[in-house]
């Protein structure tokens, strides 16, 4: 099936602000000038300009040219998307390499995030995510034996471990995001080719099912030159997210 003409205009987009043909600070073409560029109508260039906006991109709008904010599109705070479908919305082919899987049981603070009792198992994997055949993130990912054990025999290379649990019916409902900056130790300096202590973006995540019950703890690090986080926070709404 053909790509949506909004989605080819938006990944043109996003290549050449990633690759510097338009730089941080300097205003998109005009609608106009993006129709006749791409022999199109409105509707297309607005749908593309409206996600670039969504990923933190562009700002700008409400007859104002639209200006490159950055050249890192942004994962948005509240999203539950897997990494394959976060890299192919923004424009690139997403990876991953899987490097462990075991039956084991956990660390002390693993099981008790996951509330599990002194001697229970779990699936551990550490996985490393590419974009565009680069290193971009390692996820350290620690699943209840029970919905954790069928990726013991999956090719976890395959694509997205979020799009194989939920077609087997897993109830991945509710995630908590825990984000800080942590340094590179020598297994995310070797996987993620950067030097032994270098700044990483680490995002914490706890999954639960919709009766609340703990399924995943994950923390999973990334490269600070592709990925960022936006919280956009609106007054008078009352915001699902703890700051400190």
């Amino acid at each position: 099936m053909a790509t949506p003409l909004h989605r080819q205009l938006a990944t043109e987009l996003r290549n050449r602000i990633r690759g510097g043909a338009i730089a941080v600070g300097d205003a998109l073409p005009s609608e106009a000038e993006l129709c006749r560029e791409f022999s199109t109508s409105r509707g297309p260039v607005r749908q593309a300009l409206a996600a670039l906006r969504e990923e933190g991109l562009i700002g700008g709008g409400q007859g104002k040219r639209p200006v490159v904010l950055d050249a890192v599109p942004a994962q948005p705070f509240e999203s539950f998307q897997s990494f394959t479908r976060r890299a192919e919305l923004t424009g690139h082919v997403p990876g991953q390499q899987l490097e462990e899987i075991a039956l084991r049981k956990p660390d002390p603070a693993v099981a008790a995030a996951l509330g599990l009792e002194p001697g229970e198992l779990v699936v551990q994997l550490l996985r490393l995510r590419l974009l565009d055949g680069k290193p971009a993130m390692l996820e350290r990912m620690t699943y209840v034996e029970s919905v954790g054990r069928p990726l013991l025999d999956a090719d976890l290379n395959a694509g997205s471990i979020y799009a194989f649990l939920t077609a087997r019916g897993v109830d991945l409902h509710s995630a908590r995001h825990t984000f800080d900056a942590v340094a590179a130790d020598a297994t995310d300096a070797a996987l993620l080719c950067v030097l032994p202590g270098h700044p990483l973006l680490r995002e914490r995540r706890l999954t639960t099912s919709s009766t609340g019950e703990p399924i995943e703890w994950s923390d999973d690090r990334y490269r600070p030159d592709v990925a960022t986080v936006t919280v956009t926070n609106t007054r008078g709404a009352r915001s699902p997210q703890t700051r400190l």
